[in-house]
Protein backbone atom coordinates (compact mmCIF):
# COMPACT_ATOMS: atom_id res chain seq x y z
CA UNK A 1 0.00 0.00 0.00
CA UNK A 2 1.46 3.93 -0.91
CA UNK A 3 -0.30 5.55 1.34
CA UNK A 4 -2.62 4.45 4.64
CA UNK A 5 -4.38 7.50 7.06
CA UNK A 6 -5.50 5.81 10.19
CA UNK A 7 -8.14 6.55 12.62
CA UNK A 8 -7.35 10.24 12.10
CA UNK A 9 -9.52 12.89 14.53
CA UNK A 10 -9.42 16.51 13.66
CA UNK A 11 -11.18 19.61 15.24
CA UNK A 12 -11.87 22.68 15.28
CA UNK A 13 -12.19 25.06 18.33
CA UNK A 14 -13.10 22.22 20.24
CA UNK A 15 -15.95 20.88 17.65
CA UNK A 16 -14.50 17.58 15.99
CA UNK A 17 -14.82 17.33 11.91
CA UNK A 18 -13.14 14.46 11.36
CA UNK A 19 -13.61 11.37 13.49
CA UNK A 20 -11.96 8.08 13.57
CA UNK A 21 -11.43 8.15 9.74
CA UNK A 22 -8.94 5.54 7.51
CA UNK A 23 -8.14 5.72 3.80
CA UNK A 24 -5.88 4.04 2.02
CA UNK A 25 -4.40 4.75 -1.72
CA UNK A 26 -2.56 1.96 -3.85
CA UNK A 27 0.14 2.93 -6.90
CA UNK A 28 -1.24 3.80 -9.83
CA UNK A 29 -4.75 4.22 -9.01
CA UNK A 30 -7.42 7.13 -8.91
CA UNK A 31 -9.14 6.81 -5.55
CA UNK A 32 -12.14 9.04 -5.59
CA UNK A 33 -13.13 10.79 -2.12
CA UNK A 34 -16.90 11.56 -1.90
CA UNK A 35 -19.40 13.00 0.74
CA UNK A 36 -21.42 15.73 1.17
CA UNK A 37 -20.58 19.62 1.53
CA UNK A 38 -18.85 19.80 5.32
CA UNK A 39 -18.52 15.86 5.44
CA UNK A 40 -14.27 16.64 5.56
CA UNK A 41 -13.04 15.48 2.87
CA UNK A 42 -11.12 18.59 2.23
CA UNK A 43 -10.03 18.68 6.06
CA UNK A 44 -8.42 15.22 5.36
CA UNK A 45 -6.57 16.27 2.34
CA UNK A 46 -5.23 19.32 4.30
CA UNK A 47 -3.79 16.75 6.69
CA UNK A 48 -2.36 15.15 3.91
CA UNK A 49 -0.79 17.91 2.36
CA UNK A 50 0.38 19.33 5.38
CA UNK A 51 -1.77 22.18 5.80
CA UNK A 52 -3.47 21.16 9.17
CA UNK A 53 -1.22 20.03 11.68
CA UNK A 54 -2.64 19.74 14.51
CA UNK A 55 -4.40 16.14 14.51
CA UNK A 56 -4.85 12.92 16.10
CA UNK A 57 -4.08 9.67 13.97
CA UNK A 58 -1.04 7.67 12.07
CA UNK A 59 -0.31 8.76 8.23
CA UNK A 60 2.16 6.28 6.88
CA UNK A 61 3.91 6.26 3.60
CA UNK A 62 5.10 2.93 2.37
CA UNK A 63 4.59 1.74 5.21
CA UNK A 64 6.77 4.57 7.10
CA UNK A 65 4.88 6.56 9.35
CA UNK A 66 5.24 10.12 8.75
CA UNK A 67 3.82 13.33 10.07
CA UNK A 68 4.33 16.52 7.67
CA UNK A 69 4.68 20.01 8.70
CA UNK A 70 3.74 22.13 5.99
CA UNK A 71 2.95 21.83 2.63
CA UNK A 72 6.91 22.23 1.16
CA UNK A 73 7.40 19.40 3.76
CA UNK A 74 5.00 17.09 1.73
CA UNK A 75 6.02 18.01 -1.32
CA UNK A 76 9.36 16.75 -0.62
CA UNK A 77 7.70 13.15 0.21
CA UNK A 78 6.09 13.40 -3.05
CA UNK A 79 2.79 14.78 -2.15
CA UNK A 80 0.90 17.88 -4.20
CA UNK A 81 -2.46 18.94 -3.81
CA UNK A 82 -4.84 21.24 -5.88
CA UNK A 83 -6.84 22.89 -3.52
CA UNK A 84 -10.63 24.14 -3.92
CA UNK A 85 -9.58 27.79 -3.43
CA UNK A 86 -6.99 29.12 -5.92
CA UNK A 87 -3.65 29.85 -4.36
CA UNK A 88 -2.52 32.21 -6.78
CA UNK A 89 -1.56 35.70 -6.47
CA UNK A 90 -3.13 37.90 -9.38
CA UNK A 91 -0.40 40.06 -9.16
CA UNK A 92 1.79 38.06 -10.22
CA UNK A 93 2.96 36.02 -13.85
CA UNK A 94 1.98 33.01 -15.20
CA UNK A 95 5.76 31.45 -14.64
CA UNK A 96 6.08 33.28 -11.02
CA UNK A 97 2.68 31.84 -9.70
CA UNK A 98 3.08 28.13 -11.14
CA UNK A 99 7.39 28.35 -9.16
CA UNK A 100 5.66 30.13 -6.11
CA UNK A 101 7.93 28.95 -3.06
CA UNK A 102 9.42 26.41 -5.54
CA UNK A 103 11.52 28.78 -7.41
CA UNK A 104 14.79 27.38 -9.34
CA UNK A 105 17.63 28.79 -8.51
CA UNK A 106 21.46 28.40 -9.40
CA UNK A 107 24.57 28.78 -7.49
CA UNK A 108 22.20 28.87 -4.02
CA UNK A 109 21.00 32.58 -4.46
CA UNK A 110 20.24 33.75 -8.46
CA UNK A 111 16.98 33.07 -9.98
CA UNK A 112 16.92 30.95 -13.07
CA UNK A 113 14.12 32.15 -14.84
CA UNK A 114 15.30 30.33 -18.38
CA UNK A 115 14.55 27.08 -16.75
CA UNK A 116 11.57 27.77 -15.33
CA UNK A 117 10.13 29.00 -18.64
CA UNK A 118 11.21 26.16 -20.02
CA UNK A 119 9.22 23.96 -17.46
CA UNK A 120 5.82 26.60 -17.51
CA UNK A 121 5.50 25.83 -21.08
CA UNK A 122 6.48 22.44 -21.00
CA UNK A 123 3.87 21.97 -18.32
CA UNK A 124 0.78 24.06 -20.39
CA UNK A 125 1.91 21.93 -23.10
CA UNK A 126 0.66 18.85 -21.43
CA UNK A 127 -2.67 21.17 -19.92
CA UNK A 128 -2.90 21.98 -24.05
CA UNK A 129 -2.80 25.78 -22.75
CA UNK A 130 -1.59 28.41 -24.70
CA UNK A 131 -1.09 31.69 -22.80
CA UNK A 132 1.21 34.33 -22.25
CA UNK A 133 3.37 33.23 -19.06
CA UNK A 134 4.72 36.62 -18.13
CA UNK A 135 1.23 38.19 -18.05
CA UNK A 136 -0.30 38.95 -14.57
CA UNK A 137 -2.20 35.60 -13.90
CA UNK A 138 -4.86 38.19 -12.76
CA UNK A 139 -6.03 39.41 -16.12
CA UNK A 140 -6.94 35.69 -16.98
CA UNK A 141 -10.98 34.24 -16.62
CA UNK A 142 -11.33 31.90 -13.51
CA UNK A 143 -11.29 28.59 -16.33
CA UNK A 144 -7.75 29.14 -17.21
CA UNK A 145 -6.19 30.11 -13.40
CA UNK A 146 -8.08 26.56 -12.76
CA UNK A 147 -5.61 25.04 -15.21
CA UNK A 148 -2.50 27.33 -13.87
CA UNK A 149 -3.66 26.02 -10.51
CA UNK A 150 -3.32 22.32 -11.64
CA UNK A 151 0.67 22.86 -13.67
CA UNK A 152 1.48 24.49 -10.18
CA UNK A 153 0.91 20.70 -8.71
CA UNK A 154 2.58 18.94 -11.72
CA UNK A 155 5.92 21.04 -11.02
CA UNK A 156 6.70 18.29 -8.48
CA UNK A 157 7.21 15.08 -9.85
CA UNK A 158 4.73 13.44 -7.16
CA UNK A 159 4.05 10.16 -6.50
CA UNK A 160 0.67 11.15 -4.82
CA UNK A 161 -1.35 14.10 -6.73
CA UNK A 162 -4.61 15.08 -4.63
CA UNK A 163 -7.35 17.25 -6.85
CA UNK A 164 -10.13 18.58 -4.51
CA UNK A 165 -12.46 19.90 -6.87
CA UNK A 166 -10.36 20.57 -10.35
CA UNK A 167 -13.11 20.77 -12.97
CA UNK A 168 -15.22 23.36 -11.55
CA UNK A 169 -14.36 25.88 -13.46
CA UNK A 170 -13.78 23.44 -17.14
CA UNK A 171 -15.89 23.18 -19.95
CA UNK A 172 -16.25 19.74 -21.07
CA UNK A 173 -13.12 20.21 -23.39
CA UNK A 174 -11.13 21.32 -20.36
CA UNK A 175 -12.19 18.55 -18.41
CA UNK A 176 -11.32 15.66 -21.41
CA UNK A 177 -7.70 17.11 -21.97
CA UNK A 178 -7.34 16.76 -17.70
CA UNK A 179 -8.55 13.47 -17.79
CA UNK A 180 -6.05 12.80 -20.64
CA UNK A 181 -3.40 13.60 -18.27
CA UNK A 182 -4.58 12.10 -15.31
CA UNK A 183 -4.72 8.93 -17.54
CA UNK A 184 -0.71 9.80 -18.39
CA UNK A 185 0.18 10.07 -14.75
CA UNK A 186 -1.09 6.79 -14.09
CA UNK A 187 0.62 5.12 -16.53
CA UNK A 188 3.61 6.76 -15.18
CA UNK A 189 3.05 5.61 -11.62
CA UNK A 190 1.20 8.49 -10.13
CA UNK A 191 -1.51 7.59 -7.55
CA UNK A 192 -4.49 10.70 -7.33
CA UNK A 193 -6.89 10.87 -4.59
CA UNK A 194 -9.54 12.94 -7.06
CA UNK A 195 -12.61 14.59 -4.53
CA UNK A 196 -15.63 15.32 -7.11
CA UNK A 197 -19.58 16.20 -6.72
CA UNK A 198 -19.77 15.19 -10.42
CA UNK A 199 -21.42 11.46 -11.05
CA UNK A 200 -20.38 11.33 -14.35
CA UNK A 201 -16.40 12.25 -13.46
CA UNK A 202 -16.58 9.63 -10.27
CA UNK A 203 -17.61 6.65 -12.43
CA UNK A 204 -15.42 7.70 -15.46
CA UNK A 205 -11.98 8.20 -14.20
CA UNK A 206 -12.29 6.39 -10.07
CA UNK A 207 -10.99 2.52 -9.37
CA UNK A 208 -11.92 3.22 -6.07
CA UNK A 209 -14.48 4.80 -4.08
CA UNK A 210 -14.59 6.22 -0.33
CA UNK A 211 -17.36 8.47 1.39
CA UNK A 212 -17.00 10.35 4.32
CA UNK A 213 -20.36 11.11 5.78
CA UNK A 214 -20.30 13.65 8.75
CA UNK A 215 -16.81 13.36 9.27
CA UNK A 216 -16.70 9.92 9.75
CA UNK A 217 -16.06 6.64 7.20
CA UNK A 218 -18.68 6.21 5.65
CA UNK A 219 -17.75 2.97 3.46
CA UNK A 220 -15.24 2.03 0.15
CA UNK A 221 -16.10 0.12 -2.88
CA UNK A 222 -14.44 -0.79 -6.33
CA UNK A 223 -16.38 1.79 -8.72
CA UNK A 224 -17.69 -0.93 -10.58
CA UNK A 225 -19.25 -2.42 -7.84
CA UNK A 226 -21.55 0.48 -6.82
CA UNK A 227 -24.16 2.22 -8.95
CA UNK A 228 -24.34 5.87 -9.24
CA UNK A 229 -27.83 5.63 -6.97
CA UNK A 230 -26.15 3.59 -4.20
CA UNK A 231 -23.17 6.12 -3.77
CA UNK A 232 -25.35 9.17 -3.41
CA UNK A 233 -27.22 6.99 -0.80
CA UNK A 234 -23.40 6.66 0.87
CA UNK A 235 -23.29 10.50 1.00
CA UNK A 236 -26.49 11.91 1.57
CA UNK A 237 -28.54 8.83 3.54
CA UNK A 238 -31.07 8.98 1.55
CA UNK A 239 -33.08 8.08 -1.49
CA UNK A 240 -32.90 10.87 -4.13
CA UNK A 241 -34.61 9.23 -7.62
CA UNK A 242 -34.44 11.96 -9.70
CA UNK A 243 -31.48 14.28 -10.15
CA UNK A 244 -33.19 17.59 -11.47
CA UNK A 245 -36.68 18.33 -10.45
CA UNK A 246 -39.65 18.33 -12.63
CA UNK A 247 -39.90 22.19 -14.50
CA UNK A 248 -43.11 23.64 -15.71
CA UNK A 249 -42.78 27.24 -16.73
CA UNK A 250 -46.28 28.81 -17.71
CA UNK A 251 -46.71 31.68 -20.53
CA UNK A 252 -45.76 34.68 -18.87
CA UNK A 253 -45.55 38.71 -19.35
CA UNK A 254 -42.13 39.99 -20.78
CA UNK A 255 -40.04 41.22 -17.73
CA UNK A 256 -36.43 42.01 -18.95
CA UNK A 257 -34.98 42.95 -22.70
CA UNK A 258 -31.89 43.60 -23.69
CA UNK A 259 -31.26 44.86 -26.88
CA UNK A 260 -28.04 44.95 -29.17
CA UNK A 261 -25.89 44.70 -26.25
CA UNK A 262 -22.30 45.05 -26.75
CA UNK A 263 -19.29 45.25 -24.32
CA UNK A 264 -15.70 45.83 -24.18
CA UNK A 265 -13.62 42.77 -22.66
CA UNK A 266 -12.29 43.94 -19.78
CA UNK A 267 -8.52 42.47 -19.75
CA UNK A 268 -7.87 43.32 -23.91
CA UNK A 269 -10.12 46.67 -24.00
CA UNK A 270 -9.62 46.52 -27.80
CA UNK A 271 -11.65 44.06 -27.94
CA UNK A 272 -15.55 43.26 -27.90
CA UNK A 273 -16.54 40.32 -25.32
CA UNK A 274 -19.71 40.84 -26.42
CA UNK A 275 -21.33 41.97 -29.81
CA UNK A 276 -25.23 43.15 -30.42
CA UNK A 277 -26.53 40.35 -27.98
CA UNK A 278 -30.60 40.35 -27.94
CA UNK A 279 -33.19 38.63 -25.87
CA UNK A 280 -36.16 39.07 -23.53
CA UNK A 281 -37.18 36.91 -20.17
CA UNK A 282 -40.52 36.39 -19.24
CA UNK A 283 -41.64 36.56 -15.87
CA UNK A 284 -40.75 33.42 -14.08
CA UNK A 285 -38.34 31.72 -16.84
CA UNK A 286 -35.18 30.51 -16.47
CA UNK A 287 -33.35 31.46 -19.65
CA UNK A 288 -30.13 29.44 -19.94
CA UNK A 289 -26.58 31.05 -21.44
CA UNK A 290 -24.42 27.96 -22.96
CA UNK A 291 -20.78 29.11 -24.44
CA UNK A 292 -17.26 27.48 -24.75
CA UNK A 293 -14.80 29.18 -22.92
CA UNK A 294 -14.46 32.85 -24.24
CA UNK A 295 -17.54 33.23 -25.88
CA UNK A 296 -18.79 36.20 -23.28
CA UNK A 297 -21.31 34.55 -21.02
CA UNK A 298 -19.82 35.25 -17.93
CA UNK A 299 -18.91 38.96 -19.39
CA UNK A 300 -22.46 39.12 -20.86
CA UNK A 301 -23.65 38.66 -17.26
CA UNK A 302 -21.41 41.20 -15.22
CA UNK A 303 -22.20 43.28 -17.71
CA UNK A 304 -26.20 43.34 -17.32
CA UNK A 305 -25.35 43.87 -13.55
CA UNK A 306 -23.14 46.97 -13.80
CA UNK A 307 -19.65 45.55 -13.18
CA UNK A 308 -17.64 47.37 -15.68
CA UNK A 309 -19.84 50.71 -15.14
CA UNK A 310 -22.17 51.89 -17.75
CA UNK A 311 -23.16 49.75 -21.28
CA UNK A 312 -21.08 51.02 -24.28
CA UNK A 313 -23.72 50.13 -26.63
CA UNK A 314 -27.36 48.94 -25.97
CA UNK A 315 -30.33 49.37 -24.14
CA UNK A 316 -32.12 47.46 -21.48
CA UNK A 317 -35.69 47.52 -20.24
CA UNK A 318 -37.22 46.51 -16.79
CA UNK A 319 -40.96 45.91 -17.18
CA UNK A 320 -41.31 48.31 -20.42
CA UNK A 321 -39.15 50.75 -18.50
CA UNK A 322 -36.10 52.22 -19.68
CA UNK A 323 -33.10 50.51 -17.10
CA UNK A 324 -29.62 52.51 -17.21
CA UNK A 325 -26.89 50.00 -16.27
CA UNK A 326 -24.33 52.29 -13.90
CA UNK A 327 -23.52 50.27 -11.27
CA UNK A 328 -23.50 46.80 -9.05
CA UNK A 329 -25.60 48.79 -6.00
CA UNK A 330 -27.67 50.58 -8.91
CA UNK A 331 -29.02 46.82 -10.07
CA UNK A 332 -29.67 45.90 -6.40
CA UNK A 333 -32.06 48.85 -6.06
CA UNK A 334 -33.63 48.12 -9.08
CA UNK A 335 -34.31 44.54 -8.02
CA UNK A 336 -31.05 42.49 -10.16
CA UNK A 337 -28.30 40.57 -8.61
CA UNK A 338 -25.57 38.78 -9.75
CA UNK A 339 -24.11 35.76 -8.01
CA UNK A 340 -20.39 35.47 -9.72
CA UNK A 341 -18.47 32.50 -10.87
CA UNK A 342 -15.57 33.05 -8.12
CA UNK A 343 -16.91 33.14 -4.92
CA UNK A 344 -13.66 33.70 -2.99
CA UNK A 345 -12.85 36.62 -5.20
CA UNK A 346 -15.88 38.38 -5.75
CA UNK A 347 -18.82 36.68 -4.27
CA UNK A 348 -17.69 36.40 -0.57
CA UNK A 349 -15.42 38.16 2.47
CA UNK A 350 -13.87 34.74 3.92
CA UNK A 351 -13.01 37.13 6.98
CA UNK A 352 -16.43 38.32 8.18
CA UNK A 353 -19.03 35.60 9.39
CA UNK A 354 -22.10 33.83 7.98
CA UNK A 355 -24.34 36.72 9.37
CA UNK A 356 -22.87 39.43 7.75
CA UNK A 357 -21.83 37.97 4.35
CA UNK A 358 -25.66 37.21 3.74
CA UNK A 359 -26.87 40.47 4.52
CA UNK A 360 -23.79 42.23 2.85
CA UNK A 361 -25.47 43.03 0.02
CA UNK A 362 -28.74 44.44 1.43
CA UNK A 363 -28.05 45.73 4.37
CA UNK A 364 -29.89 49.23 3.52
CA UNK A 365 -33.20 46.70 4.44
CA UNK A 366 -31.43 46.37 7.79
CA UNK A 367 -30.47 50.47 8.69
CA UNK A 368 -31.93 53.11 10.00
CA UNK A 369 -30.20 56.23 9.85
CA UNK A 370 -26.78 54.43 10.11
CA UNK A 371 -27.97 51.93 12.76
CA UNK A 372 -27.96 48.12 11.98
CA UNK A 373 -31.06 46.91 13.26
CA UNK A 374 -29.06 43.22 14.05
CA UNK A 375 -32.59 41.75 15.45
CA UNK A 376 -34.00 42.13 11.62
CA UNK A 377 -30.85 40.50 9.58
CA UNK A 378 -30.21 37.87 11.89
CA UNK A 379 -34.08 36.69 11.63
CA UNK A 380 -33.16 37.20 7.49
CA UNK A 381 -30.34 35.21 7.92
CA UNK A 382 -31.53 33.02 9.77
CA UNK A 383 -34.63 32.22 7.28
CA UNK A 384 -32.35 31.96 4.31
CA UNK A 385 -29.89 29.72 5.96
CA UNK A 386 -32.78 27.19 7.08
CA UNK A 387 -34.17 27.33 3.52
CA UNK A 388 -30.76 26.76 1.78
CA UNK A 389 -29.52 23.75 4.43
CA UNK A 390 -26.31 25.96 5.23
CA UNK A 391 -24.38 23.87 7.45
CA UNK A 392 -22.46 25.32 10.26
CA UNK A 393 -21.47 25.15 14.11
CA UNK A 394 -22.22 28.91 14.66
CA UNK A 395 -23.53 31.98 12.68
CA UNK A 396 -20.81 34.28 14.30
CA UNK A 397 -18.59 31.29 12.12
CA UNK A 398 -16.10 33.01 9.62
CA UNK A 399 -17.09 32.16 6.34
CA UNK A 400 -13.41 30.79 5.69
CA UNK A 401 -13.91 27.70 7.89
CA UNK A 402 -16.91 26.24 5.86
CA UNK A 403 -16.57 23.83 3.50
CA UNK A 404 -17.18 25.07 -0.17
CA UNK A 405 -19.92 23.77 -1.01
CA UNK A 406 -21.52 25.47 1.96
CA UNK A 407 -19.81 29.12 1.43
CA UNK A 408 -21.67 28.44 -2.47
CA UNK A 409 -25.00 28.64 -0.54
CA UNK A 410 -23.89 31.70 1.66
CA UNK A 411 -23.53 33.36 -1.56
CA UNK A 412 -26.71 32.38 -2.89
CA UNK A 413 -28.26 33.08 0.48
CA UNK A 414 -26.58 36.98 0.37
CA UNK A 415 -28.52 37.01 -3.58
CA UNK A 416 -32.04 36.28 -2.30
CA UNK A 417 -31.55 39.02 0.95
CA UNK A 418 -32.34 41.61 -1.71
CA UNK A 419 -35.10 40.31 -2.64
CA UNK A 420 -34.50 40.37 -6.78
CA UNK A 421 -36.85 40.49 -9.80
CA UNK A 422 -33.71 39.69 -11.80
CA UNK A 423 -31.40 36.64 -10.78
CA UNK A 424 -28.39 36.56 -12.58
CA UNK A 425 -26.30 32.91 -11.49
CA UNK A 426 -23.48 32.30 -13.00
CA UNK A 427 -22.19 28.55 -11.92
CA UNK A 428 -24.51 28.35 -8.63
CA UNK A 429 -23.93 24.65 -8.08
CA UNK A 430 -20.17 24.90 -8.34
CA UNK A 431 -18.57 22.57 -5.27
CA UNK A 432 -21.78 21.70 -5.06
CA UNK A 433 -22.70 18.22 -3.38
CA UNK A 434 -25.39 16.17 -5.27
CA UNK A 435 -28.17 16.82 -2.28
CA UNK A 436 -27.31 20.25 -2.37
CA UNK A 437 -28.25 20.62 -5.93
CA UNK A 438 -31.38 18.85 -5.75
CA UNK A 439 -32.16 20.98 -3.00
CA UNK A 440 -30.92 24.24 -5.16
CA UNK A 441 -33.09 23.37 -8.88
CA UNK A 442 -35.85 22.77 -6.50
CA UNK A 443 -35.64 26.45 -4.75
CA UNK A 444 -35.10 27.79 -8.52
CA UNK A 445 -38.34 26.67 -9.42
CA UNK A 446 -39.73 27.86 -5.86
CA UNK A 447 -38.16 31.35 -7.66
CA UNK A 448 -39.57 31.14 -10.77
CA UNK A 449 -42.99 30.57 -9.33
CA UNK A 450 -42.92 33.60 -7.32
CA UNK A 451 -42.07 35.39 -11.08
CA UNK A 452 -38.83 35.97 -10.42
CA UNK A 453 -36.88 35.68 -13.59
CA UNK A 454 -33.35 34.05 -13.56
CA UNK A 455 -30.61 33.85 -16.41
CA UNK A 456 -28.37 30.83 -15.69
CA UNK A 457 -24.97 30.12 -16.79
CA UNK A 458 -24.19 27.03 -16.32
CA UNK A 459 -20.93 24.51 -17.66
CA UNK A 460 -22.90 20.98 -16.93
CA UNK A 461 -25.01 20.49 -19.79
CA UNK A 462 -27.19 18.29 -18.24
CA UNK A 463 -27.73 21.00 -16.04
CA UNK A 464 -28.58 23.57 -18.22
CA UNK A 465 -31.17 20.99 -20.30
CA UNK A 466 -32.93 20.13 -17.36
CA UNK A 467 -33.90 23.50 -15.61
CA UNK A 468 -33.71 26.16 -18.41
CA UNK A 469 -37.25 27.08 -20.68
CA UNK A 470 -34.68 28.06 -23.26
CA UNK A 471 -31.40 28.12 -24.04
CA UNK A 472 -29.17 31.10 -26.31
CA UNK A 473 -26.33 29.98 -27.15
CA UNK A 474 -22.67 32.03 -27.38
CA UNK A 475 -20.20 31.98 -29.85
CA UNK A 476 -17.12 34.38 -29.31
CA UNK A 477 -19.65 36.82 -27.79
CA UNK A 478 -22.30 36.66 -30.40
CA UNK A 479 -25.44 34.88 -30.23
CA UNK A 480 -25.15 31.85 -32.79
CA UNK A 481 -28.51 30.10 -31.84
CA UNK A 482 -31.52 29.91 -29.59
CA UNK A 483 -33.59 26.68 -28.43
CA UNK A 484 -37.01 26.11 -26.70
CA UNK A 485 -36.83 23.67 -24.23
CA UNK A 486 -38.15 20.79 -26.35
CA UNK A 487 -35.83 21.28 -29.17
CA UNK A 488 -32.38 21.37 -27.48
CA UNK A 489 -30.11 19.08 -27.33
CA UNK A 490 -26.43 18.65 -26.04
CA UNK A 491 -25.29 17.93 -29.83
CA UNK A 492 -27.31 21.58 -31.40
CA UNK A 493 -26.13 23.20 -28.41
CA UNK A 494 -22.34 22.34 -29.15
CA UNK A 495 -22.66 23.02 -32.59
CA UNK A 496 -24.13 26.25 -31.97
CA UNK A 497 -21.26 26.68 -29.31
CA UNK A 498 -18.41 26.24 -31.99
CA UNK A 499 -20.02 28.54 -34.04
CA UNK A 500 -21.20 25.89 -36.81
CA UNK A 501 -25.29 27.12 -36.38
CA UNK A 502 -26.01 31.18 -37.00
CA UNK A 503 -29.14 32.71 -35.90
Amino acid sequence: MLLEMHRIHKSFSGVEVLTDVSFDLEPGEVHILAGENGAGKSTLIKILAGVHTDYRGVIRLEGRPVRFHSPIHAARHGISAIHQDLSLVNAMSIEDNIFLGRENVRSGFWMDHRSQQRRARELLKQLRLEVDIARPIGEFPLPIRQMIEIAKALVFEARILVMDEPTSALNDQEVDRLFELIERLKHQGCSIIYISHRMEEIFRIGDRISVLRDGRSGGTARADDLTPEALIHWMVGREITRQFPDRHHSPAPAHFRVHKVSLKNPMKPDQWAVRDVSFTIHKGEILGIAGLQGSGKSELLNGLFGTYGRLPQGAVELDGRSLEIRSPSASIREGMILLTNDRQGTGLVPAMNVIQNISLASLDSFSRRCWLRKAEEYDNARALIKALGIRFHSPEQETMTLSGGNQQKVVLAKCMSTKPRILLLDEPTMGVDVGAKHDIYTLMNEWTDLGIAILLVTSELPELLAMSDRILVMHRGRCTAVFDREEATQAGIIHAAMGEQEN
